[in-house]
């Protein structure tokens, strides 16, 4: 069942899908008729689920499920990850690949690998102010406090010196 994302208990599951370049506006709204489609239909052992979305920044999709209403299964995440892999190959981008980091250069969301961003932080391109956004929250609560931090707040913090 889809709800608005932002109706969603606090508790509520978070994953979030960073993506390797923005969508296009075009590509945002056949990605919302997808993701409502998705959502509308998703269930655990035949049962709605209650999910909503949000994109972010036109390259977070960030799914938000209430599992004290019903808790996803395995076939339930099984089935949200196959979604996530085909949206991958109908937009040729990457949003499964979890050893990337994303953050902000001013207005603009830079997008690198692990071991470029580790580069960049021991040659001081980046630092512990660096805007970063800690995928790893794990519900909404924390998604609002913690997903968009200065790298100081987030596990990025081992790699600024």
């Amino acid at each position: 069942m889809l709800v608005d994302f932002n109706t969603l208990p606090e508790e509520s599951k978070v994953w979030i899908y960073q993506c390797n370049r923005s969508f296009s506006d075009e590509e945002l709204k056949e990605l919302e008729s997808k993701l409502d489609l998705f959502i509308e239909n998703w269930t655990a052992h035949g049962s709605d689920l209650q999910a909503g979305y949000k994109i972010v920044y036109k390259r977070f999709i960030v799914i938000g499920l209430n599992h004290q209403a019903r808790a996803a299964t395995g076939c339930s995440i099984d089935a949200s990850v196959h979604f996530i892999q085909q949206l991958e190959k109908d937009y040729q981008v990457d949003l499964l690949d979890k050893m990337n980091v994303s953050y902000k250069q001013g207005d603009f969301i830079a997008y690198k690998t692990l071991s470029d961003f580790k580069k960049m932080a021991k040659d001081r391109a980046v630092s512990k102010n660096t805007i970063v956004f800690n995928n790893l929250v794990v519900n909404i609560a924390e998604f609002n406090e913690n997903w968009e931090v200065p790298a100081s707040d987030s596990w990025h913090s081992r790699f600024i010196k």
